[in-house]
C-alpha cells in the first residue's frame, strides 16, 4: 500500500468514526430533549386571564375525504380556547362529502364561529397555498393555525400552541406522530414519525434549525404579511419551510409545541406512505442538497457497517461484534425514543 493511500484511508476512516459518533451525540440529545419538552408540565392559562390570550384563526385546507375526517374536524369545534375561528377551505367545488361534513358540524356546535370557502385562488403552483388564500384574507385574528384535514386535536391542545408562543416566537409547530391503528402502514408511520424523523425534528428545534412541518403551524399574521401574505409563498411546493424561513429573518423564532400533532388519517397504505416519503426527500434533495447527501450515512445498517469497518482499519476491533451491537444499541435508542412519544400521545388522548 502507497504511503499516500494508506493515509486516505485512515484519514477516511477517523473521519466517518467521528460522523459516527455524532449520530450517537443527536440520539442522546433527541431522547433528553424529547423527555424535557414534550412530558414537562404546562400550567393551564390563568381563569382571569384567559380572556386576554390572542384569537386565533384556524384554517383548515380539505381536498378528498377519508374514513376519520368527520371525528377530526369535530375535535376543533370542542376546543377549549376563548377566542378562535374555524375557516374551512374546500378545494373542489364538487366536493360534496366535505361540505356536507362540516355543515353537520355547524349545525351540531352552532356556538363556533365557522365560515366555509370554496374553490381558493390560483396564485401559484401550491394547490395548498391557493385553496388557503380566501380564508387567509378574510382571518381576523393576530395569529394563524394551519392545520391539516388529517390531524386530530384535544381540547387544550390550541391553548398549549399559543402558550408556548413567547414574545419572541413567531412559529410554533406540532412534532409530527401518529394516533394508534391497525396494520402494516400504521406501524410503519409510527415507527418512521417516532424514531428517524423524532430524532432529527427533536434535536434541530434544539439547536433552532428550520425543521417546521406545516401540518400543524400557528404563526403571527403580521409577519406572513410583512414576508407578503401567503400568495408570497405560492410559487414554493414546500410552504412550511419557507414560513419558518421568513419569521426567522424577522428576527423570531421557532417553538414546538409539547403536545405532537396526532395524524389520524383513515386510509392509510404501503403505497401512500412511500410516496409520502419520497416527495419528502425530492423536496429536501432539492433545498438543502447536503443534508440529503448524508442521509443515507446516518441509517442504522450502512453507518454500522461503515464505522465496524473503520474501527478495525483503525483499532482491529472484531467487525463482527461491533456491528451487532451497534445494532442491538441503536435498537434500544429508537425504542426509548418511540415510547416518549407514544407515552406523552396516549397520555394526551386516545386515537382509535
Amino acid at each position: 500500500m502507497t504511503a499516500p493511500l494508506f493515509i486516505f484511508i485512515y484519514t477516511l476512516s477517523i473521519g466517518f468514526l467521528i460522523f459516527w459518533m455524532g449520530l450517537w451525540l443527536v440520539h442522546i440529545l433527541a431522547i433528553i430533549y424529547g423527555k424535557w419538552k414534550l412530558h414537562r408540565k404546562v400550567e393551564p392559562p390563568d381563569p382571569e386571564k384567559e380572556l386576554d390570550l390572542p384569537g386565533v384563526s384556524i384554517i383548515k385546507p380539505l381536498c378528498g375525504t377519508d374514513t376519520h375526517l368527520f371525528q377530526n374536524l369535530e375535535t376543533f369545534f370542542t376546543l377549549q380556547y376563548k377566542k378562535y375561528e374555524l375557516l374551512f377551505c374546500i378545494q373542489d367545488l364538487e366536493d360534496s362529502i366535505s361540505y356536507m361534513y362540516v355543515k353537520s358540524l355547524i349545525e351540531k356546535y352552532p356556538d363556533v364561529e365557522v365560515r366555509v370557502f370554496r374553490g381558493g385562488e390560483n396564485v401559484g403552483v401550491n394547490p395548498k397555498i391557493n385553496n388557503m388564500i380566501p380564508a387567509y384574507k378574510a382571518s381576523k385574528y393576530s395569529l394563524l393555525l394551519v392545520s391539516d384535514s388529517g390531524i386530530k386535536m384535544k381540547e387544550d391542545t390550541l391553548s398549549d400552541m399559543v402558550l408556548a408562543m413567547k414574545e419572541n416566537v413567531g412559529l410554533v409547530h406540532q412534532m409530527p406522530y401518529t394516533c394508534d391503528g391497525a396494520g402494516l402502514p400504521s406501524t410503519l408511520e409510527k415507527v418512521y414519525f417516532g424514531t428517524f424523523h423524532a430524532r432529527i425534528y427533536l434535536t434541530s428545534d434544539l439547536f433552532g434549525v428550520n425543521c417546521a412541518t406545516g401540518m400543524s403551524a400557528l404563526m403571527r399574521k403580521e409577519l406572513l404579511d410583512n414576508a407578503g401574505g401567503f400568495q408570497a409563498f405560492g410559487c414554493y411546493l414546500a410552504e412550511d419551510f419557507f414560513f419558518a424561513k421568513a419569521i426567522l429573518e424577522q428576527n423570531y423564532k421557532l417553538a414546538i409545541s409539547t403536545q405532537p400533532a396526532a395524524q389520524n388519517s383513515g386510509n392509510a397504505s404501503v403505497s401512500s406512505f412511500q410516496n409520502r416519503i419520497s416527495r419528502w426527500i425530492k423536496l429536501r434533495s432539492a433545498m438543502v442538497p447536503h443534508t440529503a447527501l448524508l442521509e443515507p450515512f446516518s441509517e442504522c445498517m450502512l453507518s454500522g457497517a461503515l464505522a465496524a469497518l473503520s474501527s478495525y482499519i483503525l483499532f482491529r476491533t472484531d467487525p463482527i461484534c461491533f456491528y451487532l451491537v451497534h445494532i442491538l444499541v441503536w435498537f434500544i435508542s429508537d425504542w426509548i425514543l418511540i415510547h416518549i412519544v407514544q407515552v406523552k400521545i396516549r397520555n394526551v388522548f386516545f386515537c382509535p
